[in-house]
């Protein structure tokens, strides 16, 4: 930025936790009117930086400077009253409440504030940024979609003149994140100055003015909006991506996984899993493609015998394991990648090696009679740590000193080092850097060719789109259909919203018909 009397800027941010830096020295400058991307892997320190930014967290060293004048921020509120807002990842939302409600939260005066007024400004704000708002709806009973809209009004009816929007499309179908995107944009040519922090290069590309890459708390390189995916992919993780994965088509064998009917409640009683019907071949990939939230953790819970379903039937090779225990359904030959490795996928303060045997440690050659064979499992560790890449010192560490990427080889190396009927990997990549994405999906492209029926859970459709032989949409706990994976993202996006297929793809194509008419 030239002119340093206008405009925010980070001079010198540095955010330390006991002896682990996660924000190193870091300079950024965002001008009024432009929308500066903050690109980089999950644990790249982006979100961090902006936290300090908003007064959630206080640097160690380093100043903000808007316009001019040094700031120091203790709380968020007072990030707002210096024209701060930020819309989070996760949405800083009163459930229970309406929207007007959540947009007196925290204002001068609260309560005070007359309802009345925060109706009229939330219908103010919606009709001018066409983002439809009703003042009275209460948020619990709101999609995402329209629950993200929220937190964007009440960032603009603080009057905030930059903007921080933090992963703002992780739990939005392709059309919402071209209405956000439209929104952005807006704000943009009003003047207002946008952070707009994503992994997502696709949608860098298409809004971004400017392109700052941050990797473990540093910014590694600029870059501008005409440069390829494979540019920002390098620049993200340091060296050549292959961002497409090459594959032959599959060659589907017999049914090995069958759903019938299945029905999931949740521990409130409500019904997550309706009647949904599918079967996964041999030597083929469905994936279950969708928002968030729409069911696809329960079904998954409930293949892997984690929660009874209260209707419906699952066989595996034949064999009825509706019921029966996980033990029973992964010794009867499933394997499982949890989308929550931390809390799931394996023990964090067990070693490397005793992690890679988790589901085999009382089977041979890993033990004899009751004791385990040390040797069986350091030789079994050091084989899988070459063949799956696990960057470690030494297998005897714990895995909670691995990164995410390396954390989510072993928990793949474990479940792939064993004969499989079905393998079930949910959100198998989140959370992972480009370069160990890459590795991961030639390996489940691989158990694929080997024969193995693959079930993959994804709420990234450029992920669907790499790996899906067929594809599966879920909304609400039922099944919108299953559709090829070439598939138009508009399609598979209306999909994602609800509307079945045959509907998605005459209103897809009436309204590409309309634009033609108009050009």
């Amino acid at each position: 930025m030239n002119d340093t009397s206008t405009g925010l800027r980070l001079e010198g941010i540095t955010k330390r936790f006991g002896s682990f830096t996660a924000v190193d020295s870091v300079d950024l400058d965002v001008a009024p009117g432009e929308i500066h991307c903050l690109l980089g892997e999950n644990g790249a320190g982006k979100s961090t930086l902006m936290n300090v930014l908003y007064g959630l967290l206080t640097p160690d060293e380093g100043r903000i400077v808007i316009d001019g004048e040094p700031r120091s921020f203790s709380n968020p509120r007072q990030a707002m009253n210096a024209g701060i807002g930020m819309v989070h990842q996760h949405f800083m939302l009163v459930e229970v409440f309406t929207v007007a409600e959540n947009l007196m939260l925290g204002r001068e005066g609260g309560f005070v504030l007359a309802k009345d007024a925060a109706r009229k400004r939330v219908r103010d704000l919606s009709e001018r940024y066409n983002m439809p708002l009703d003042p009275d709806a209460v948020i619990e009973d709101l999609p995402v979609g329209v629950q993200q809209r929220v937190e964007i009004i009440k960032a603009l009816a603080n009057d905030a003149r930059y903007l921080v929007f933090d992963e703002p499309t992780a739990v939005l179908t392709p059309q919402e994140i071209d209405e956000l995107m439209a929104v952005m944009s807006r704000l943009r040519d009003e003047g207002r100055g946008i952070v707009f922090i994503t992994h997502k290069l696709r949608e860098v590309r298409a809004v971004a003015d400017r392109i700052t890459v941050m990797r473990r708390g540093k910014i590694v390189g600029r870059a501008e909006p005409t440069a390829s995916e494979g540019e920002l992919a390098e620049l993200m993780v340091g060296r050549a991506i292959a961002l497409q994965i090459d594959k032959d088509a599959a060659a589907p064998g017999e049914a090995r996984l069958t759903v019938e009917g299945l029905r999931v409640a949740n521990s409130a009683g409500g019904i997550v899993v309706d009647g949904v019907d599918f079967d996964v071949h041999g030597g083929e990939i469905l994936c279950i493609a969708g928002v968030q939230g729409n069911g696809q953790s329960e079904l998954v819970d409930a293949l892997m015998g984690n929660i009874p379903p209260i209707g419906g039937r699952i066989t595996l090779d034949g064999v009825d394991i509706s019921h029966t225990t996980p033990r029973r359904t992964i010794d009867a030959g499933m394997g499982f990648v949890p989308e929550d490795r931390e809390y799931d996928g394996f023990v964090a303060p067990f070693t490397i090696a005793e992690n890679l045997v988790l589901n085999r440690a009382s089977q041979a050659p890993f033990a004899k009679g009751l004791a385990l064979d040390l040797g069986a499992i350091e030789r079994n560790a050091e084989a899988l740590r070459e063949e799956f890449d696990i960057r470690a010192q030494s297998v005897d560490d714990p895995i909670s000193a691995l990164s995410g990427g390396n954390k989510q080889k072993v928990v793949l190396a474990r479940e792939l080092s064993r004969p499989l009927s079905v393998l079930v990997a949910s959100q198998p990549t989140r959370g992972v850097d480009v370069g160990a994405i890459e590795f991961l999906h030639q390996r489940i492209v691989a158990e694929r060719d080997k024969g193995t029926a693959v079930l993959l859970v994804s709420t990234e459709l450029d992920e669907v789109e790499a790996l899906a032989d067929r594809v599966l949409v879920m909304y609400r706990g039922k099944v919108v259909g299953i559709v090829s994976p070439d598939t138009s993202r508009e399609v598979m996006g209306l999909m994602m919203a609800g509307v079945p297929f045959d509907e998605a793809l005459a209103g897809a194509t009436a309204r590409h018909g309309q634009e033609n008419t108009h050009e």
